[in-house]
């Protein structure tokens, strides 16, 4: 059993283990001859006739071979059992060493010539290697019983299977070491699968050697029926091996094939590789595949497991070169890649080869395509995800990956804590699209967000919006020094730091421009507000930054119109109007500045607030004034005043009161009639009492108010004149 050369790995170590080899059986051989050993002269065959019939049988022996694979290699199984016992029955067990030698070279020595081509170094290892073996199973042999010209008892049969079986571990192991060493892989597996493959043909060579042997002792004529059944032999194991062989070589496809099932070039690609490696015992496998710019990415492995990567920037060439072991890979006609198995340069592939590289190529071309178009579709599915939540011309995150992303970071927040969102609109930038087109906007675009990147901390979420607008949303307003009471002076730092960054000079299209933002502020406890609902703030601060000139503003609730804290702020009015204890007067006495005499009282509304606290008119008269509060509101606030000023009179105080009056009451028809109801109740003089109108709730519109004025036949109520005259004046202008 000898192995076959399979790779040109690890050269130094297979050099060595030949030497090794040699080293040991040429000594073994030239003390076997060395030995004085008493020969019969006598009868048919001469001591020298005897030595040359061993070498011939030990030749034989070997020429008469078969091969099968084992790994990346392939073993010789010959009829070397067989010729070692015929071998030991004719000539002396201590020549027998030198006879093999001989024999086995120079039947190696035609081998090569003819079919494997082999080096000398390799040839002589081979020869070493026998040697050794049938130097072995000699001394085994001979420690039982000497064959020489001996009957063939059971005994002796005993000591030649002995013998043999020596012979069949030792060849088997160097065969298995050879291969260890060329592939890398342990040598104890290769020999169990060795021995294996060789135990029947073994056990066959046994009994062909003892028939042999029983023939020579009865009549060499007998030798003339051998031939024909050590054909049929031969065809029986020959059958077998290959039988075995091709059962192997589909399991281990079908095994390989299975590997191929997989999503990614480079986990296909090198399945591949190793697949080609167990299927085809090659000494290296290549697999090309085309990429979508046209190059070719290389993968590489060889029998000792080095795998390897590279990109090859030549197209694949329309036409291959003729190549065993060279297929192009193609599906559907369209060209996936290549694919190279160098096979071993001892096993020439056959047509079975052939025939299992082409569908091999196939199932391969087939799992490459699946995996570039899943890639494909990968990166298909993944752009469209990240175009569905981000600009697709400065990268930031849209409009609603910003409120989804936002209302996740709000909740991660602990309730209460402050958080501020920053909303940012170019000044003019319509004057850059007009001015320098569009494609200059857009570089302005990209450059302002790659500001705002830089400007943004971990943890905090920048998004552009529609046209120029971007959002900043800080969930840490944590001073510097720590302090967390005044987030509001925080945030405006914040954002006008933002709006000088801005504002820096930045090259457009060639020209060095500064632009500047208006930036919208608002800070709000964590879990009062949505993103959405911040959003809305900050836009109404951002308007009020672009019509109040500043750069920057903050939101303010009684500037907001469309407030939610608006529509709170008018149901829990609504709820006050039924209570007594939320809204009271606060009243401002007014004095004679010559006299220092009090001159009247001005009753003022304040609103203990169970939840915000104490809250002044500014907070929520402008609110109650835009509804369908302001009727019954007023009468509450005259109510009050008046029951104020009915205390007084039974005290016998004579102090006027006055009460601020919205312009729009004045046009509410039932206000004269109302006051004139509650003055009767109260039985309170029209004399005691005035109305005031603040300069800020003076309208245009003034001549309908006058025609519906309180001062009246029924009341008699007084307006003060100065007010009269100022809203008279606005009425001309």
């Amino acid at each position: 059993m000898t192995a076959s050369r399979v790779t040109a790995a690890a050269p130094k170590r297979i050099r060595a283990l030949h030497i090794v080899v040699l080293a040991i059986a040429l000594p073994v051989a030239i003390a076997g001859l060395l030995i004085p050993v008493d020969v019969p002269g006598v009868g048919e065959l001469s001591p020298l006739a005897r030595a040359g019939v061993a070498v011939g049988v030990m030749a034989l022996g070997q020429l008469a071979r078969l091969r099968f694979r084992v790994g990346a290699g392939a073993v010789s199984v010959t009829w070397g059992e067989a010729a070692f016992i015929v071998g030991l029955y004719l000539a002396p067990a201590e020549w027998l060493p030198a006879a093999t030698f001989v024999g086995t070279f120079v039947a190696w020595v035609l081998l090569t010539y003819f079919s494997d081509r082999r080096s000398p170094l390799e040839l002589l290892h081979v020869a070493g290697s026998l040697t050794l073996a049938v130097a072995a199973g000699a001394i085994a042999t001979r420690a039982i019983a000497d064959p020489l010209d001996a009957r063939l008892t059971p005994t002796l049969a005993g000591a030649l299977a002995l013998g043999s079986l020596g012979y069949l571990l030792v060849t088997g192991w160097l065969a298995a070491m050879t291969l260890s060493v060329r592939q890398a892989r342990p040598a104890g597996g290769l020999f169990l699968r060795a021995v294996r493959a060789k135990f029947l043909m073994f056990v066959g060579n046994v009994l062909v050697g003892f028939v042999v042997v029983s023939m020579i002792e009865r009549d060499l004529r007998w030798l003339l029926l051998l031939p024909p059944a050590l054909w049929l032999l031969q065809q029986t194991y020959g059958h077998r091996l290959r039988a075995e062989a091709e059962r192997r070589l589909w399991s281990t496809f079908a095994a390989a094939t299975r590997e191929l099932s997989r999503l990614d070039e480079r986990a296909v690609a090198t399945a591949g590789v190793n697949g080609a490696l167990s299927i085809f015992g090659a000494e290296a496998v290549e697999v090309h595949v085309v990429q979508p710019d046209g190059s070719r990415r290389r993968y590489s492995g060889d029998a000792s497991g080095t795998l390897a990567e590279a990109d090859l920037p030549e197209s694949l060439p329309e036409t291959l070169p003729e190549e065993p072991g060279l297929v192009r890979l193609t599906v559907a006609g369209a060209p996936v890649g290549m694919l190279r198995v160098r096979f071993p340069r001892a096993l020439e592939p056959g047509q079975r080869e052939q025939m299992a590289l082409s569908a091999y190529a196939d199932a391969l071309a087939t799992a490459l395509h699946d995996a570039a178009t899943h890639q494909a579709l990968e990166a298909l599915t993944a752009r469209s995800k990240f175009e569905a939540v981000h600009d697709p011309l400065t990268k930031l995150a849209n409009r609603s990956a910003f409120l989804l992303n936002g209302d996740a970071a709000l909740r991660q927040v602990v309730r209460d804590v402050p958080v501020a969102l920053l909303l940012l609109d170019l000044d003019r930038f319509k004057e850059v699209n007009d001015t320098l087109g569009h494609a200059a906007g857009d570089e302005l675009l990209r450059g302002i967000a790659d500001r705002l990147r830089a400007l943004a901390a971990p943890g905090e979420l920048l998004a552009r919006f529609d046209g120029d607008e971007f959002a900043l949303l800080v969930t840490d307003l944590e001073a510097p020094d720590g302090d967390r009471s005044s987030p509001m002076p925080q945030a405006l730092r914040r954002a006008r730091a933002v709006s000088e960054q801005m504002a820096a000079p930045i090259e457009v299209a060639g020209v060095v421009m500064s632009v500047e933002a208006s930036v919208g502020v608002v800070v709000a406890p964590a879990g009062s507000a949505d993103v959405a609902e911040l959003v809305r703030r900050a836009e109404n601060a951002m308007y009020q930054a672009k019509e109040g000139g500043g750069s920057v503003a903050w939101y303010d609730s009684a500037k907001d119109e469309a407030s939610t804290d608006r529509l709170a702020l008018l149901a829990e009015v609504r709820e006050a109007l039924t209570v007594d204890d939320q809204l009271v007067l606060a009243l401002q006495p007014a004095v004679d500045l010559d006299t220092g005499a009090p001159t009247g009282v001005e009753a003022l509304i304040r609103w203990r607030h169970p939840r915000r606290g104490s809250l002044s008119p500014v907070d929520f008269v402008r609110v109650v004034e835009g509804s369908d509060l302001l009727a019954p509101f007023t009468r509450y606030v005259v109510d009050k005043a008046l029951t104020v000023a009915a205390e007084w009179a039974g005290e016998g105080l004579e102090v006027p009161i006055s009460v601020n009056l919205s312009p729009r009451s004045l046009l509410d028809p039932h206000l004269p009639s109302d006051v004139a109801e509650l003055l009767r109740r109260h039985r309170v003089p029209p004399a005691a009492w005035s109305w005031r109108s603040p300069r800020r709730w003076c309208s245009a519109s003034w001549r309908s108010s006058t025609r519906c004025s309180v001062p009246s036949a029924t009341s008699a109520c007084s307006f003060p004149s100065t007010t009269s005259a100022r809203a008279t004046r606005r009425s001309r202008s």
